[in-house]
């Protein structure tokens, strides 16, 4: 910041969004274990609200485990569209404090509160403000991280879920981090925090105290990133522009698939659903994925980029099954697949290059 002024920045992270839209909506379900998804043998959890993650159920994890860890667990369907129509309720409200937002997913959403719209002279007067706000117009609780960058911000709202708020300071940040192990760092994920244990990093002190060589030595470009975040050091801001990356859906089958018919018609119609968002929002990029999880869990992805954005429907189907193909005969038994699209180009390069935007 210039003058060596301070940001104020939030963190704001919904509680057990999915989940508590279920409950909020049923009020049956309130006070009960419940899981967002499919409780079929090979369904996977999307959500799971407080209760349910008291036994152990989280979100990725295969149904038939989370049934066994909960067996009064309850399985309510997903319901994309309702999730999306309150998210857009609590974008609203992050509106009225702020233009400064750099969303994250549904459920969670950076603000740079340093010049809030409310006049409100503190930022934790202001996530106290704008949860109250959430509870208000949606019935749903959120928690808020407040501190001076995003990556004190992010690891400060998990710090009192659910509904409450925590604030790290300049003048505690860095002590603050020493205290905490690097597996709840962002950008440490589990097999990073694996890694790290075995060079006897397990603590944000631990971390700090490894030589910025030392780090380069074990991690590559990313020791930049390690060194800077033990001390409590993060300088991105906020970016409200942050450009979208990808565009994926994938499915588990119901049995393990071998012909090559049944899988070719997941492939589609993944690349289907995919091309409708690609529609809606006019994002169209170079890059096709198709990803497949084998029965043994194995996981391979092949790709294929091209000079210009996929511009039509049957293009991106195409390319998916051209991708697809690359693998027959495949080694064993396929439980699921998925196609994403990336590498997005500008609209407004498309709009100049008179490129069609959408299938004619």
């Amino acid at each position: 910041m210039p003058n060596g002024s301070v940001r104020k920045i939030i963190h704001v992270d919904m509680d057990a969004f999915f989940a508590s839209v279920e409950q909020r909506d049923d009020p049956s379900l309130r006070g009960k274990p419940v899981a967002v998804g499919h409780g079929a043998a090979r369904g996977v959890v999307a959500a799971a609200s407080y209760e349910a993650r008291a036994f152990g159920v989280k979100s990725a994890l295969p149904s038939v485990t989370a049934q066994r860890r909960c067996p009064d667990l309850i399985f309510v369907p997903p319901r994309f569209d309702v999730y999306r129509t309150v998210s857009r309720q609590i974008h609203a409200i992050f509106a009225e404090f702020t233009p400064v937002i750099q969303p994250l997913s549904l459920d969670e959403a950076y603000l740079d509160v340093t010049a809030n719209l409310a006049g409100l002279p503190t930022a934790w007067a202001t996530a106290k403000a704008i949860r109250a706000r959430i509870l208000e117009e949606t019935g749903l609780t959120a928690s808020a991280g407040i501190s001076y960058n995003k990556f004190l911000a992010k690891l400060a709202s998990d710090h009192r879920k659910p509904n409450g708020q925590f604030a790290v300071t300049p003048d505690m940040g860095a002590d603050w981090v020493e205290t905490l192990p690097v597996s709840r760092f962002h950008g440490v994920g589990p097999v990073t925090a694996a890694k790290m244990k075995r060079l006897g990093i397990e603590t944000g002190a631990d971390l700090r105290a490894k030589s910025l060589d030392f780090l380069e030595r074990h991690f590559g470009s990313s020791a930049g990133w390690y060194h800077a975040i033990a001390r409590g050091e993060d300088d991105r801001p906020v970016n409200p522009d942050r450009v979208r990356k990808s565009s994926g859906s994938e499915t588990t089958f119901d049995r393990d698939l071998t012909e090559p018919a049944e899988i070719e018609a997941g492939v589609l119609r993944m690349a289907d659903d995919v091309w409708a968002w690609c529609e809606k929002a006019r994002m169209f990029g170079r890059t096709v994925t198709v990803k497949v999880k084998f029965r043994d869990f194995r996981q391979i992805t092949r790709s294929r980029s091209q000079m210009g954005a996929v511009a039509d429907h049957a293009t991106l189907r195409a390319a998916s099954l051209d991708l697809i193909r690359s693998i027959y005969p495949p080694e064993t038994g396929i439980r699921l697949v998925g196609v994403t699209v990336s590498n997005f180009e500008d609209p407004a390069d498309r709009d100049a290059a008179g490129l069609p935007l959408f299938d004619a």
